[in-house]
């Protein structure tokens, strides 16, 4: 949405509600213009939506919902029926009839399309129509309030499909008694749009973002016929969005469910991720327990037993954490496998001898023990070499598979090094020491 140099931007409000008590927030609420009401909403946590739903009448959320770009009205409307379905379908019948298939549209396509992102809302201009007219048109619709934020216009066809996209700099450069046809023709500059199609995966989308530096970008449908755009705004969000799941997604946590104030539901999909994690956790202390009489003969193998562990659970979470968020951001291709995992693993190895040197000098201080620092320092080489190769493949083979490689990845993780940790000191325990 545009933003008024003497006004705060809807993020600015919602910074200041977000200050306020309950009470004090439904007073202010319906202080807000109807202009903006609706994108300071949804610049609020969820938490607060009930709250701004029941400070406003049906009509005043009827006229905020009418003042939204398309996209951020499917979004609203969506927020809405989370919170009460029956009073987001009574308000979705009250838009007028051009919004509510403008919110249909986008709501018949799936959750993953660039489609469900786009905005109805287009400047578009003819190929044979003259670039003054076209400008007149513009300013009339800017003053009326019915576009915002153009910052290319799309030269279509007479039957809608898409030619060119020009941004306003160059259009300023136009004769603007010709038409945009015989300009384009007399440019030396090319004006062939980046496209998307709106059954495309959004996470393409957003890797033309990235590649070619956008601001905005058309959407066709197969036919090539220009039905949307979608902006950079939207774009950060996805982005963002993304970021969040998968950090999540790595503490074993789900994003909705942690979002959501019912603290059943977040407590649930915790206790799933816990479950699981115990049972990694008694599979370590089955390991343990096979080498119960090699801890009972040497007491300092428990004191020291947990650090070669916690070493490699460590090193594996930074591999693991780098190689995640690579591959999200598209820094690794299928061919870049190989060169990763020895990267990691050469990192890995060189810590492991590292700390190897320093943890032998420290064990044998310690306790005073001939060859416990060498028992330790090998065990944490080997444990630190399988956090290596663990935290880089396991993502990689998640990602290979079509998996979010964020998911599970630290629980197998966890498990390989805890065991791997605690077999390798101990087996080396009992050759070397006893």
């Amino acid at each position: 949405m545009e933003h008024s140099g003497s006004e705060l931007y809807p993020s600015d409000i919602a910074n200041i509600l977000k200050e306020l008590d309950e009470d004090e927030l439904k007073r202010a609420i319906p202080l807000i213009p109807d202009r903006i009401v609706g994108y300071v909403a949804l610049e609020l946590p969820d938490r607060y939506f009930h709250s701004v739903i029941e400070s406003l009448s049906d009509d005043k959320l009827i006229e905020a919902i009418e003042e939204m770009e398309s996209d951020d009205q499917v979004e609203f409307i969506q927020e809405l029926s989370r919170v009460d379905g029956a009073k987001a379908l009574k308000l979705f019948r009250g838009l007028n009839i051009e919004d509510q298939r403008d919110i249909q549209k986008l709501l018949s396509y799936e959750e993953h399309e660039a489609g469900a992102y786009m905005q109805t809302e287009v400047f578009t201009a003819k190929e044979h129509e003259r670039v003054q007219d076209a400008i007149d048109r513009f300013s009339k619709l800017k003053r009326g309030g019915k576009i915002e934020n153009v910052h290319t216009v799309f030269i279509t066809t007479e039957d809608g499909k898409l030619l060119y996209g020009i941004d306003l700099d160059d259009i300023l450069t136009f004769n603007f008694t010709k038409t945009f046809y015989e300009n384009i023709q007399e440019s030396e500059e090319h004006f062939e749009p980046i496209k998307a199609y709106d059954k495309e995966d959004i996470y393409r989308v957003v890797e033309y973002f990235k590649k070619y530096d956008l601001s905005v970008i058309a959407v066709v449908n197969s036919s090539g016929i220009l039905v949307g755009r979608i902006t950079s705004d939207d774009i950060y969000d996805i982005i963002n969005e993304q970021a969040t799941e998968q950090m999540y997604n790595l503490a074993g946590v789900d994003d909705e469910a942690e979002e959501d104030e019912d603290v059943v539901k977040a407590t649930k999909t915790r206790a799933n991720w816990l479950g699981i994690n115990l049972f990694t956790a008694i599979l370590a202390s089955f390991v343990i327990g096979a080498f119960q009489e090699t801890i009972d003969s040497m007491v300092a193998l428990a004191v020291l037993m947990p650090i070669v562990a916690s070493m490699g659970g460590n090193a594996g979470t930074q591999t693991l954490t780098v190689v995640v968020r690579q591959l999200a951001l598209g820094d690794i291709s299928h061919s870049d496998a190989k060169r990763i995992i020895k990267k990691e693993v050469a990192i890995s190895l060189l810590n492991g001898f590292l700390f190897a040197i320093i943890m032998g000098v420290i064990a044998y201080s310690w306790f005073n023990i001939e060859m416990l620092g060498v028992v330790i320092g090998l065990s944490m080489v080997i444990n630190l070499f399988m956090a290596g190769l663990f935290g880089s493949l396991i993502p990689l083979v998640l990602k290979r598979l079509g998996v979010d490689p964020a998911i599970g990845s630290t629980v197998v993780l966890t498990t390989v090094t805890d065991v791997v940790g605690f077999f390798s000191f101990l087996g080396l325990a009992s050759l070397i020491l006893l």
